[in-house]
């Protein structure tokens, strides 16, 4: 199926574990005897696994305002939404089908079936869905990074533990906040040491997972714990050629999140202090960094959520930009055959990431393709636009692009490190057979801050992506359902009705 479809791209451009069953005890870490207490340290001189804890524990559906329950409701249906363009995707059809294999149960829905999986698997299956076609949200940080793909673990342990929609609310907002608060800390890039960004995941859905399980503080301390020792990925995943473990690597670091806040609920302790430790994450993954949970979101503080953006093409972040860049050039320029050399200046991670291996110039998979400077931007000239058939294998064969390809260089622009950004830009420089040189600079784009998404474009992306699926009558009557999560009572019923198969 083609997703999302071409009109709804231009016109973007152009503006089975139970819920921890009885045989399991819901017991957590027992505290010492109060004569056996060392005094309390104030929270600021406490591990920082404790300060996120305490944060986690701390925040309350109130203190939430108004506009960040409204993002979290636009992120919730964009999600689903790319989830479900993607049902039928190999990759993902085999990430359901191994969660489903499991045996169905009173755990979690898989998005679109009726069927349910234990939470861990659910989380497994339905991030890699939301997360498959690169469609999905981006928050532009020190590096940038998917937090939607949290939902999908939110969505499943809230399902299995019965929890209110205010609670499913405030555990989504959590998750965000810490995400996108430790891209912003920590830079686990290429460039630097090597790891991938799903590690960043761990720790924001342990601890909304811990959270919607009414973990104690010692708790989600000890879930993130759990959840970071054994699970760091390598940045691997996302240089050379690509395969289909690049859009299924933050579904592992999602299961692996609500699996230690199963762990730690159950009352099995993990390596702590496991950020400051003697090879805990400060030694081995990121340089120490200051991580004020003070100025986290609360009640008077905007939440990070607020900053993060939809996207419009199905393509790596830093390629957002390339495509109406790429779009406007070729239409000045007319006959690209006239096109000499093309410059594509990008930001410093766009470079390592989609421009710097020999792979992203014969690029011969979708993934890697869909992380390929150079293809995206010969696709987007050459068809006035990208959409989701951009990626099909006689597209990438295809021999006038390959040779397109042959002229094009990428630079990282220096000059982006400095600029305030809505979104990672692009400069474009042609050089034409007469010796002119011709340049398109893209900096903003519809949906990210400074230009937030409507309910109007969030409804249009999400009917492209269903497009086919179902009557349109049914696509609206889902969405005014989903409009109102805030209110459901029951989320089972609110998911089952997103089912595309018995």
């Amino acid at each position: 199926m083609a997703c999302p479809r071409r009109e709804f791209l231009y016109l973007a451009a152009a503006a089975t574990v139970l819920p921890i069953a009885s045989q399991i005890a819901r017991a957590e870490t027992h505290p010492a005897s109060p004569s056996s207490e060392p005094p309390a340290r104030p929270l600021a001189a406490r591990p920082l696994a404790e300060r996120l804890a305490a944060y986690a524990d701390g925040l309350r559906y109130e203190d939430l305002d108004d506009a960040t329950i409204e993002r979290v409701k636009v992120h919730v249906i964009d999600s689903l939404g790319c989830g479900l363009a993607a049902f039928d995707e190999k990759p993902v059809r085999i990430c359901r089908d191994v969660a489903l294999s499991r045996g169905a149960g009173d755990g979690a829905t898989v998005i679109g079936t009726r069927r349910r999986a234990a939470p861990d698997l659910a989380t497994f299956a339905n991030c890699a869905a939301f997360r498959y076609l690169d469609l999905n949200d981006a928050y532009v940080g020190r590096i940038t990074g998917h937090p939607s793909d949290n939902i999908a673990a939110c969505l499943a342990v809230a399902e299995a533990e019965q929890a209110s929609a205010e609670e499913l609310i405030t555990a989504i907002a959590l998750a965000y906040e810490i995400n996108c608060q430790l891209i912003d800390a920590f830079d686990v890039s290429i460039g630097d040491r090597g790891w991938d960004v799903p590690v960043l995941s761990l720790p924001a859905v342990a601890l909304a997972a811990g959270k919607l399980m009414k973990l104690s503080r010692d708790g989600l301390a000890q879930a993130v714990g759990l959840a970071l020792n054994d699970h760091i990925s390598m940045a691997q995943t996302r240089v050379q050629s690509l395969s289909d473990w690049k859009g299924i690597a933050d579904a592992e670091a999602g299961r692996n999140g609500v699996f230690a806040a199963m762990l730690a609920r159950a009352g099995l302790t993990g390596p702590a202090p496991i950020f400051e430790g003697r090879f805990g994450f400060f030694k081995l993954v990121a340089e120490p960094a200051e991580v004020d949970v003070g100025t986290f979101g609360r009640r008077g503080i905007l939440f990070r959520i607020i900053q993060c953006g939809l996207k419009t093409y199905p393509a790596h972040i830093t390629a957002q930009t390339t495509v109406p860049a790429g779009v406007a050039l070729a239409r000045e320029i007319g006959d690209l055959d006239r096109i000499a050399a093309l410059e594509i200046g990008t930001t410093r991670r766009g470079y390592q990431i989609a421009g710097s291996d020999t792979e992203k110039w014969a690029p011969d998979t979708k993934e890697t393709a869909d992380h390929s400077l150079p293809y995206i931007a010969a696709r987007a000239m050459f068809d006035g636009g990208l959409d989701n058939d951009s990626y099909a294998p006689e597209k990438l064969r295809d021999p006038r692009i390959l040779a397109f390809m042959r002229k094009i260089t990428v630079k990282e622009d220096t000059a982006f490190a400095t600029l305030t950004i809505n979104v990672p830009p692009t400069r474009l420089t042609a050089t034409l057979d007469d010796g002119r040189r011709l340049t398109r600079l893209v900096d903003r784009m519809p949906g990210f801050p400074g230009q937030p998404a409507s309910r109007a474009d969030v409804e249009r992306k999400f009917h492209s992506n269903v497009a086919g699926r179902w009557p349109a009558q049914r696509t609206d009557a889902v969405l005014q359902a989903l409009w109102a999560l805030d209110r459901t009572a029951d989320l089972p019923f609110l998911l089952s009705r997103l089912a595309l198969q018995p």
